[in-house]
């Protein structure tokens, strides 16, 4: 159980990525209007503004993502919620689905984390959104298990995820993280919580589980 250092063949996580988007942009093209507007996991942002920021890399330049960040004063934060709530605004929903789709095979990635990273953008931004809403989506194993592979403690500082004296135990697949009180449930939901989202009732169980609760609308 636990953490792996062993590194994927990057054509394995290509693909998955590829794939992701692709059921991704399927997922959003059979949402409702009332579903577009709902709010997700990330929080002051509905199901459009995390679709607008799952398809900014593709539709901005490295020049155009550089004057955006000169204008939110070098933070990153501040850039990408206000591309987030421009973008969403500016294209229909139809427009941010078909970006996700068309570019399932793109190259881009976060600045930090290589490939890696660009699946865990796709698979928790699309967790952001089908949890919020619901839906009964389970991500692949293979997907998931890629990313559970590479949680330790710089993936905990990096999205303020504050799992002390709590260990993660997936009930669907054999992983646990850390050290401390027993929490479980599906890995999926667990991912979720290692890159810093709190979860709506009734994913998670054990005696630590009200600490990771979602704020109520």
């Amino acid at each position: 159980m636990g953490n792996t250092t062993q590194r994927r063949p990057a054509a394995d996580t290509r693909a998955a990525i590829a794939a992701e988007r692709r059921e991704l942009a399927a997922m959003l093209d059979g949402l409702s209007a009332k579903e577009w507007d709902a709010p997700t996991l990330c929080g002051g942002w509905r199901v459009r503004e995390v679709a607008a920021h799952m398809t900014m890399g593709f539709r901005y330049s490295l020049s155009k993502t550089a004057w955006e960040l000169i204008r939110a004063r070098g933070s990153l934060h501040r850039m990408t919620d206000r591309c987030a709530h421009k973008d969403a605004a500016a294209h229909s929903t139809r427009e941010l689905a078909a970006w996700l789709g068309d570019n399932a095979e793109h190259p881009w990635k976060p600045p930090v984390g290589g490939i890696e990273a660009a699946l865990g953008h796709d698979v928790v931004h699309g967790l952001d959104i089908t949890v919020a809403l619901g839906l009964d989506r389970r991500v692949p194993e293979d997907r998931v298990r890629i990313l559970l592979e590479g949680v330790n403690a710089r993936t905990l500082k990096f999205f303020g995820a504050d799992l002390r004296d709590v260990e993660l135990r997936a009930d669907d697949l054999d992983w646990s993280f850390g050290t401390g009180t027993p929490l479980y449930g599906a890995a999926q939901d667990l991912l979720l919580l290692a890159y810093g989202r709190r979860l709506p009732p009734g994913h998670l169980r054990g005696e630590p589980a009200d600490r990771f609760l979602a704020a109520q609308e």
